[in-house]
């Protein structure tokens, strides 16, 4: 599997699936995971996107400790991927609207925590390793980014 290959998988899934979970750990090193609403913009291979507020715990964790893991999964649990990669936190304008273009629709839930859209941040993960798994047919690969 090609890594363009990986990020066509990762695209099907979340077209599926809408969401995924996002981990980090904590500055006692301590995991967490929540649902998070994803992006891949096609025009910036080998990234996702997500977006959050600096007042939530994960601005915190990832500020100490920048390494995550995503798990994405269609529905029927058939198509499983995830991702390890480190994490920019970004504040440009631009890609605030690029990524709330994308995902913007989704992000119900977000908006009901996150009141002040002033205060809002984009998460770039940048892909260092990607594992996809078809458990019914026993198939499983793994695909190196790069670090």
């Amino acid at each position: 599997m090609t890594k363009n290959q990986f990020m066509a998988e990762l695209e099907n899934i979340l077209a599926d699936s809408k969401t995924a979970v996002f981990a980090t750990a904590d500055t006692e090193n301590q995991p967490y995971v929540r649902w998070m609403t994803p992006a891949i913009i096609r025009d910036r291979p080998g990234t996702i996107y997500a977006v959050t507020s600096p007042e939530f715990r994960k601005h915190a964790h990832l500020e100490s400790n920048p390494k995550v893991q995503w798990m994405f999964q269609t529905r029927l649990l058939d198509r499983i991927a995830t991702v390890r990669g480190v994490v920019n936190i970004l504040d440009t304008s631009t890609l605030k609207s690029e990524v709330l273009e994308s995902i913007g629709p989704r992000l119900n839930v977000f908006w009901k925590v996150n009141e002040d859209p002033s205060k809002l941040v984009v998460l770039e993960t940048v892909i260092f390793e990607g594992s996809f798994f078809m458990p019914m047919k026993g198939v499983r690969e793994t695909i190196a980014f790069g670090e």
